[in-house]
């Protein structure tokens, strides 16, 4: 294992400080715990909160500033944050109107957001959440029962941070988010498992002229192995799929994000999204909305993902367009 790091039981920590110290104007960390805070003025509004295991840098921690996340919360590596470092997160986003937490799909996730909220309640914080669960390679994989949550939680953080800024409230977030994860589903591949520093070597190896549809952030199993093709063939399988669990029609408007899972250069993103450029112009779909680049990553993973959300209300497209101040967005 190569990587650039110290101790391997340090890395989280030490990754905070880096953000921490280079992002000074934006965030800060909480003191004492993994969580990075926004630098911008409380106003009374909704707090959004969201987090999950490190690993999947700039998620979640570059999503936090002024028009997105109001706090984040790293755990260790592919490990669900504890209950009290999210609780001390929701305490600290806190702006008197209620905190929104927007979970991934997955069981650790989902029981210890979910145990904060009742902490948190108990202190007199009103609390609501929605668990997005965009991948719809697999129905059911490790960790999570159904669908997991990958790279479309990106969007319910832009989406729903637009409505906090303007001031709607905790119920009209909800309902918001209700209905925009029905609209966002994502698939992906991967080229090359990812290397947990704790463990030193990658979570599966697949052979040099093979790759794998469907596989999760974690290294989670995708649903079929295929030898190398070429990248209008990959982007054909992960449209048709998406299209076709969408039921589109030509004419409907769609936004999509193309995102690299660690290791994939621009350039091979680039050529992809030529590809899913021209197989969208065949069906007749409407892009109104387009957005490359390393959003969710998977450590060192080889691979990308695809997400396209069905903007079912012109006011999504408004809000992916707003303007924010985040580390990565």
């Amino acid at each position: 294992m190569k990587k650039i790091i110290n101790n391997p039981v340090d890395v989280v920590n030490e990754m905070i400080e880096g953000i921490a110290f280079v992002h000074d104007d934006l965030v800060e960390r909480l003191e004492g715990y993994d969580v990075l805070v926004r630098k911008v003025a409380k106003a009374g509004k909704v707090a959004l909160i969201s987090g999950g295991g490190s690993g999947h840098e700039p998620a979640h921690a570059g999503f936090v500033g002024e028009g997105m996340l109001s706090a984040a919360i790293c755990g260790a590596v592919f490990t669900s944050p504890t209950p009290d470092q999210i609780l001390e997160a929701i305490k600290a986003a806190d702006e008197g109107a209620g905190v929104f937490m927007i979970i991934k799909n997955y069981s650790g996730d989902i029981m210890n957001f979910e145990m904060a909220q009742e902490l948190a309640e108990m202190e007199g914080i009103e609390v609501a959440s929605v668990i997005v669960d965009d991948d719809i390679a697999v129905e059911d994989s490790l960790y999570t029962q159904g669908r997991r949550g990958v790279a479309g939680t990106i969007l319910v953080h832009k989406i729903l941070g637009h409505a906090a800024r303007a001031g709607k409230s905790l119920s009209d977030i909800k309902e918001l988010a209700d209905d925009l994860v029905q609209e966002i589903k994502t698939i992906g591949l991967a080229l090359s498992g990812a290397t947990v520093p704790e463990v030193g070597k990658p979570g599966f190896v697949l052979p040099d002229d093979e790759f794998e549809y469907g596989v999760g952030i974690h290294g989670e199993p995708g649903y079929r192995k295929e030898k190398m093709q070429a990248s209008a063939t990959l982007a054909k399988e992960l449209v048709d799929k998406l299209l076709n669990n969408f039921e589109a029609q030509p004419g409907q408007s769609f936004g999509l994000l193309i995102n690299g899972l660690g290791a994939t250069p621009l350039m091979e993103q680039y050529v992809f999204a030529n590809d899913v450029a021209a197989l969208l112009a065949e069906h007749g779909i409407d892009v109104a909305y387009k957005k490359l680049g390393n959003y969710m990553t998977a450590i060192d993973m080889a691979g990308l993902s695809l997400t396209l959300i069905r903007l079912a209300d012109d006011r999504w497209l408004e809000a992916l367009n707003s303007p924010v101040k985040t580390v990565a967005w």
